[in-house]
């Protein structure tokens, strides 16, 4: 079990046991530790095991069919900090609990606005939550994973990767503690996912477009027509699912980057992609994954975002069972 040492804040491993005092191995301070409590609503408290290596049984409460996180990243006092992603987190949260009917005990916040360590979104939270969201899940799940905030590139070595570059995503503590390969997070919320359990992933961030390493694209081209891509790895290893199905929507293409903008709200700061999803939602543009695809398209474009070099069209990757379902299946009953 894990328990935060009183003084220091360092998060300690110690074994399930009845209770009583121990020693900080940091800072030598003696704490009582309560007994152990029933495992609760989020496994929370389980460290990742080592990327796909899921354990054979961990304890989980189920919540329902409907489970979903939400990240948002402002990378404060970085020398990179975002004003918008905050927001954007908290305009999603808002979306799934009130059109799509997500209990609010079945989201997983994580924002550098959360009074609870475990719930800033750092790199070791971030991979607990995405551990939890695929946990145990059965046929008829319906899963979210949603990100605002940077995204980065780096070099691949492994020839799994078209262009040459994994994609990554940055938590706020990314410059101590490192990124989240995309790599990982296809073996975590990709690989194990069983049939019939949807998952859609929502990434608004800069190099976004193949973050979660999907065989397939979906992309409308200038004469808005879409065009479909083969993105399986050269080198043969299947990056799908078990029978599930996934969706990603990205903000932009792996070599394009995204900004926060004022442009569409005429208010306040928020992320193009996230805006233009949500308008669409809301407006009753998205009874398809076209119609969406198109909505969103058309905000930006009428906003006069899509000529400009740091915001571009969001794109759609489905994993192997929606390459040959295209762009006419139904999206509001999707989710």
């Amino acid at each position: 079990m894990l328990v935060n040492c009183p003084r220091c804040r360092t998060l300690l491993q110690i074994q399930p046991a009845a209770g009583g005092s121990i020693c900080c191995s940091i800072c030598s301070a003696f704490f009582q530790v309560p007994p152990p409590q029933p495992p609760y609503s989020y496994a929370y408290h389980l460290l990742p095991p080592p990327y796909g290596q899921m354990p054979a049984s961990q304890p989980v409460g189920v919540l329902g069919q409907k489970r979903a996180v939400i990240c948002g990243v402002l990378y404060r006092n970085s020398g990179r900090e975002l004003k918008g992603s905050v927001n954007d987190a908290k305009c999603m949260e808002f979306l799934l609990r009130k059109q799509f009917k997500f209990p609010e005990s079945s989201i997983l916040m994580l924002t550098e606005e959360e009074y609870d360590l475990d719930k800033k979104p750092t790199k070791y939270n971030m991979r607990r939550a995405l551990y939890w969201l695929v946990q145990d899940c059965q046929p008829g799940d319906s899963l979210v994973f949603y990100f605002s905030g940077h995204g980065s590139q780096q070099k691949n070595y492994n020839g799994d990767e078209i262009d040459g570059y994994d994609e990554t995503l940055c938590p706020m503590d990314y410059q101590t503690e490192g990124i989240i390969l995309d790599d990982e997070i296809n073996e975590t919320i990709v690989r194990p996912l069983p049939p019939g359990v949807k998952l859609h992933a929502i990434i608004d961030a800069c190099h976004s477009g193949t973050m979660l390493d999907l065989p397939f694209l979906c992309r409308m081209d200038r004469s808005w027509q879409y065009k479909w891509e083969d993105h399986r790895p050269r080198s043969g290893v299947w990056k799908g699912t078990r029978g599930g199905e996934v969706i990603s929507l990205s903000g932009c293409d792996d070599h394009q980057i995204s900004i926060d903008t004022r442009a569409l709200s005429k208010n306040a700061l928020t992320g193009a992609m996230t805006f233009s999803f949500i308008q669409a939602i809301e407006h009753k543009h998205a009874t398809t994954y076209g119609s969406m695809l198109n909505s969103m398209r058309s905000t930006i474009y009428n906003n006069d975002l899509g000529g400009n070099t740091a915001t571009h069209f969001p794109t759609m990757y489905p994993s192997n069972h929606w390459y040959k379902q295209g762009t006419t299946t139904q999206f509001q009953h999707n989710i």
